[in-house]
């Protein structure tokens, strides 16, 4: 009996080499680049974030609203058993402009509470979740229902929006129980942070004078 790595081109089994060619090829080459593109993308926000609010803390707190989105929109595809494909890659990225929103509509109230009522971080993110959380659950469930149709659509190319519409309502469903809970304890955190560091930098500038 010939054994299947002579048989084949006379050659080693361990020898042969497999690639993707053709389309699956520039799938591939264009799945390596998106982590770049995501990380052009999040700099970029951080830096429109920060020249917005004056902070270089709170934009981080609107960031990390994305990692819910994310983990929603993979447990998603993974409960209905649809790959991660680059339309639903192309649903996470769309997920990075609709769950900023829940924060950036909690942190701009809060931080406005602040400096105009002169409120303490507690009650202005307090009275942020308070005042804000129907335009935040409004919002939401309208960018919802609307990626509901690509779910359940027939027709033509039906199962080639499917991923996108279970990416965004997966990842809606989860970011918007999770991050009304986590961006006021990051919020509060930064705050704490940014607190006892004037406090600490005041002594230093005072005791700058005094030994000149």
């Amino acid at each position: 009996m010939i054994p299947a790595g002579d048989f084949l081109f006379g050659a080693d089994a361990a020898s042969i080499q497999g690639s993707f060619q053709g389309t699956a090829q520039a799938f591939q080459a264009s799945l390596a680049t998106l982590p770049l593109l995501i990380g052009a993308a999040l700099i970029v926000v951080y830096i429109v974030l920060g020249m917005l609010y004056e902070s270089l803390v709170h934009p981080l707190t609107i960031l990390s609203t994305l990692p819910s989105a994310g983990l929603g929109a993979l447990l998603a595809l993974l409960v209905t058993g649809k790959d991660l494909s680059l339309v639903a890659f192309i649903g996470v990225i769309l997920l990075m402009g609709i769950v900023k929103k829940n924060a950036i509509m909690m942190i701009d109230f809060a931080l406005d509470a602040e400096r105009r009522d002169d409120l303490t971080p507690e009650e202005a993110i307090y009275e942020a979740c308070v005042v804000r959380f129907r335009p935040i659950l409004m919002t939401t469930l309208a960018a919802m229902f609307g990626a509901v149709p690509l779910i359940f659509g027939s027709g033509a190319g039906a199962e080639l929006r499917q991923p996108l519409g279970i990416a965004v309502v997966g990842g809606l469903l989860v970011s918007q129980v999770l991050t009304l809970f986590t961006t006021p304890v990051i919020y509060l955190t930064f705050e704490h942070l940014r607190q006892w560091t004037q406090r600490w930098s005041r002594p230093a500038a005072a005791a700058a004078p005094a030994s000149a």
